[in-house]
């Protein structure tokens, strides 16, 4: 790096310490004060300075902003997996490559997905809340604080990728049965791994499944994916797990379901607008009927550290004139 200019790198928030100083040891990084969101005019003067901008799902990189960008902006280092935050046309149409962080949150998510498929069922938060508040336990009872066994139930996930394998191998552990919608098969290989069922049609799976993983993108194609349509077809005892992509789910049609006794609860990590959840899934909650987490599935130190090293490869082999390794390419982007 000696003798070279070193690259102007804008973050958005703040990232794990050892990160940031990595970061500023190799560029020339500019990190934020305060753990918060930029504002859109915080966002334009960014994308105006920068060589490199280094958002996070909470930034809205839309065609609108890259538009406003200036001549120098050539790389989007996004710190997440996911990319639907980045209008990735727009950039690729300014010559701004878009790179992410792939395989790095698989395992922590899929511990999160399975601790909610535990968690809704077994009434785990609502037995802890007993002790937390009162602070009084009556003691053991035959007939209290019942739930629902997940051994031998069937399990659907929707997206059978690294996510969603992983998911469908600690399931497979607990007992449950492994059904599956994708856009393609999966190998036979996989399928035999996982004694897996493939279903073609998701209409069909939805009918017979007794609880339901979401562990798909969120693209165009799969935006409320989960409709009222498709809520309707789930039998009245099923739980619904969501550790993906809140708009995957029509939240409101979630709520409504399990309110009026169409669906037994849900488990859910993201919502359609986050920060914001809907107040009917706040109530249910507090009924005991859903569980809400603050979007942590891939929240663990390492998981964080892992992407902030992803982050600063792609940089690095870019401002070198090599392929970053997590680039994205339009083409191959799954709808």
């Amino acid at each position: 790096m000696q003798g070279k200019k070193l690259p102007l790198v804008i973050l958005t928030r703040k990232l794990p310490e050892q990160v940031e100083r990595r970061m500023c040891e190799l560029f020339n990084t500019e990190v934020v004060k305060q753990d918060r969101p930029m504002s859109r005019q915080e966002l334009v003067d960014a994308v105006k300075r920068a060589d490199v901008l280094v958002p996070t799902i909470s930034d809205i990189i839309d065609k609108d902003l890259i538009d406003q960008a200036g001549d120098n902006l050539r790389m989007i280092a996004n710190f997440g997996n996911g990319t639907d935050n980045i209008d990735i046309k727009a950039a690729t149409g300014r010559g701004i490559l878009v790179t992410n962080t792939p395989n790095v949150q698989t395992e922590d998510t899929a511990d999160m997905a399975m601790a909610l498929i535990l968690a809704v069922p077994r009434r785990l938060v609502e037995g802890a809340d007993v002790l937390n508040e009162s602070g009084i336990w009556p003691g053991w009872s035959p007939d209290w604080m019942l739930g629902r066994r997940i051994y031998g139930r069937k399990l659907g996930i929707i997206g059978l990728g690294r996510i969603g394998t992983a998911v469908a191998r600690r399931a497979k552990a607990f007992g449950l049965s492994i059904h599956y919608h994708n856009r393609a098969r999966v190998s036979e290989k996989i399928e035999e791994q996982l004694d897996a069922t493939y279903w073609a049609d998701l209409d069909d799976m939805l009918k017979t499944i007794d609880i339901l993983s979401i562990n798909c993108p969120l693209t165009e194609n799969t935006y409320h994916l989960l409709s009222a349509e498709r809520l309707a077809l789930m039998q009245e005892t099923a739980y619904v797990v969501n550790t993906a992509r809140g708009e995957i789910i029509d939240e409101n049609a979630l709520a409504r379901q399990i309110e009026n006794g169409k669906l037994a609860g849900a488990g859910l990590d993201v919502f359609e607008k986050e920060p914001n959840f809907s107040p009917s899934l706040a109530k249910l909650a507090r009924q005991g009927k859903v569980v809400l987490l603050p979007h942590m599935a891939s929240a663990t130190v390492e998981s964080r550290i892992d992407m902030g090293e992803k982050v600063i490869i792609n940089i690095r082999a870019f401002i070198d004139h090599h392929r970053p390794p997590d680039r994205i390419i339009p083409e191959k982007l799954r709808n």
